[in-house]
């Protein structure tokens, strides 16, 4: 059983679907309640997304990660193709309201403006589509995947209805226990969470060491915790091992200036990666 947030349909079940075929899905409600599943063994891994190449970092997640006592084990990338979804029979010219996640709905304005339609912002694009097939209204619509029109028995009255091509959600998997890739059968990812002691460039001085080392860092944010504005928690990515030398050093550098550093996770990284860093390049 692999746990994601919302209802069957969402894009979470389809990257689940997508990287375990033979899996069950178990969706939950919130966040917490996904993970809660593995902790609580109601599920061997959750599938939970924390990045969106158009809308950004899912909100609470960088706080939920370190709070947990989960290990990252794995990432996917999940392109995300929007669906303009209406009950059976009904027709575009005659669509009033179209429901859906707040950030679906943004990433689908042309579609929303070019059919007039007026945007009724949902929990998720998956419930809205659930929604939408328990009013049978064919004046209504709903913005979500093709899994959730084939759940909830809806047409598809229009494919691909995103504004950017690139859309695409980052996931890591989360398990109970640890693994440990070996780094010569490819890229590595380790991800972790530090806070830097309150002293004149701290932060400057904790991440010089993986510029020294030649350590790639991928990935670096910064959050409030405690409720202070002194206490700032930083969670970073690096491509490397920590059993490579470079990595190794640069931990130890690093832990001269926080107060605390936890491993998220070492898990093998996702082949988008360099895939994106090609794309980059020309």
């Amino acid at each position: 059983m692999i746990a994601f947030q919302g209802a069957a349909g969402a894009y979470s079940d389809m990257a689940c679907r997508a990287v375990y075929p033979d899996m069950r899905t178990l969706p939950c409600k919130t966040f917490n309640d996904t993970f809660a599943a593995v902790t609580e063994g109601r599920a061997r891994l959750a599938m939970i997304p924390i990045e969106n190449s158009v809308a950004g970092r899912v909100a609470d997640i960088h706080q939920l990660l370190p709070e947990s006592s989960l290990h990252i084990v794995a990432e996917h990338y999940q392109p995300v193709r929007h669906n303009l979804l209406a009950c059976k029979g009904a027709a575009a010219a005659g669509l009033k309201i179209v429901r859906s996640h707040v950030h679906a709905l943004s990433q689908c304005r042309n579609v929303i403006q070019r059919l007039g339609l007026e945007a009724a912002v949902h929990a998720d694009t998956a419930g809205a589509a659930a929604e939408i097939a328990r009013l049978a209204d064919p004046t209504l619509a709903a913005i979500a995947s093709g899994l959730a029109a084939e759940i909830y028995g809806l047409d598809v009255i229009e494919a691909n209805v995103e504004d950017e091509a690139h859309n695409t959600t980052r996931f890591v998997v989360l398990a109970g226990t640890a693994i440990d890739p070996d780094p010569a059968q490819g890229p590595v990812v380790t991800s972790f969470v530090f806070n830097v002691r309150n002293v004149p460039a701290a932060l400057y001085k904790a991440l010089g060491g993986f510029a020294t080392n030649g350590v790639n860092m991928t990935k670096l944010e910064s959050y409030m915790v405690g409720g202070t504005f002194t206490a700032t928690q930083f969670f970073a990515e690096v491509e490397a091992h920590p059993s490579e030398i470079g990595l190794q050093n640069a931990l130890e550098e690093l832990s001269f200036f926080t107060s605390s550093v936890r491993i998220m996770g070492v898990y093998p990284a996702h082949p988008f990666r360099a895939e994106s860093a090609v794309r980059g390049q020309t």
